[in-house]
């Protein structure tokens, strides 16, 4: 019979080869698409510009993997990413048929014609990162057409579709996954949307952007759980982090509180590293760790804000998105917490050995990992 001591150590193994693993997992993730829908002034003819990853797309690397690299076809993934603009635009231009046969727009049941009329390719980049490409599908409408829907197949993962938004008016959001199609789109007027149904939809939008998306602030939860297998220290690290990142959510979203990426994701890996480190030096949670923690929390929200902000939420159920996306969020961290505990904290928690053998190597590699991004993000 296996011994505790040995099947913590494979647990610990394990943890360690997730932690040093998602480097490459930030690098190659596969993030939802976002599209913009607009009419023309006649309403005769709508424009859709959708910012996407087509490498992902033509290399037919679907929704079922977290990241490129899982995917059998990673090489051919890797060798489109190397690509110029010029020659990912001609194998594109391969893919075309297939691309716009895979979209959903249709009006009354009818299906609309649709041409891709403008591919913008950015240049190659870091290689390791995600190359983000605008593709422009124009149309015609039938003058009978009051309203349109919106979708695209599910092999092509998540996206998330919003109208122009006017002055004014209440533009249409929405998160579509698993090959859904949007509500009505009102084609001239405003499309109305229920406070409920965006607070649904948003609930999805922050979930999944802490699993599997939030690595960095996994990593962070993770650290947190590793302080104490006792609940009461988890509980106040966890409602203070809470309340600090739903302020700056909001504050950052309401245009209050701005300030850059570039600033804050290197912050955020300063945060990781620090409370990695804090584990490893001391045994039980100090008089200032519920006040840094709330700190970083403050962090953490700026970057949540920045995430929302490229999703945009519909005018008139601001309130009711910024809800959603923050309790998805909160899924999402719980989610992580429950995991930790249930095959790690449930089972060695209370055993003399659990220190030495979980808590520092498992802090360590997440030290490390932090480290790494805060020199990824400010130098490389």
């Amino acid at each position: 019979m296996i011994s505790s001591f040995r099947a913590t150590a494979l647990i610990c193994q394990a943890l360690l080869f997730l932690i040093l693993s998602t480097s490459a997992a930030l690098a190659h993730e596969i993030r939802p698409a976002i599209a913009e829908l607009s009419f023309g002034n006649d309403s005769s003819s709508y424009k859709l510009v959708i910012d996407v990853n087509l490498e992902s797309l033509i290399a037919e690397i679907g929704p079922d993997h977290e990241d490129t690299d899982e995917s059998t076809n990673a090489d051919k993934y890797n060798l489109l990413r190397s690509m110029s603009p010029d020659d990912l635009g001609r194998e594109f231009q391969k893919f075309e048929k297939s691309f716009l046969g895979n979209l959903k727009l249709q009006t009354n049941d009818i299906k609309l014609g649709r041409q891709v009329t403008a591919v913008v390719i950015p240049e190659i980049g870091d290689t390791d990162l995600p190359r983000d490409s605008l593709v422009t599908v124009s149309g015609t409408l039938p003058n009978s057409a009051k309203s349109m829907n919106f979708g695209w197949d599910a092999t092509f993962g998540s996206i998330v579709i919003r109208t122009a938004e006017e002055e004014g008016d209440d533009a249409y959001s929405a998160f579509l996954q698993n090959g859904d199609s949007s509500a009505e789109i009102t084609i001239a007027g405003i499309t109305v949307q229920s406070a409920w149904s965006v607070f649904a939809n948003y609930i999805t939008v922050g979930f999944e952007h802490i699993v599997p998306l939030g690595l960095d602030h996994i990593l962070f939860v993770i650290g947190l759980f590793l302080l104490s297998a006792a609940i009461r220290p988890l509980l106040v690290q966890v409602t203070s982090f809470t309340l600090a990142h739903t302020i700056t959510l909001a504050l950052g979203l309401f245009g209050v509180l701005v300030v850059p990426a570039s600033l804050v994701e290197p912050l955020i890996a300063i945060s990781i590293v620090y409370v990695a480190v804090e584990n490893i030096l001391f045994k039980g949670m100090t008089k200032w760790r519920p006040l840094l923690v709330f700190a970083f929390g403050l962090l953490h929200g700026l970057g949540f804000a920045g995430v929302l902000s490229e999703f945009g939420l519909p005018n008139g159920n601001y309130v009711a998105g910024l809800l959603g996306f923050n309790l998805g969020v909160e899924f999402g961290q719980l989610a992580v917490i429950a995991l930790c505990f249930i095959f790690v904290g449930f089972w060695f928690g209370k055993k003399p050995w659990y220190r030495k053998v979980v808590v520092v190597p498992g802090s360590l590699a997440i030290a490390l990992m932090g480290a790494y991004w805060v020199i990824e993000r400010t130098v490389l």
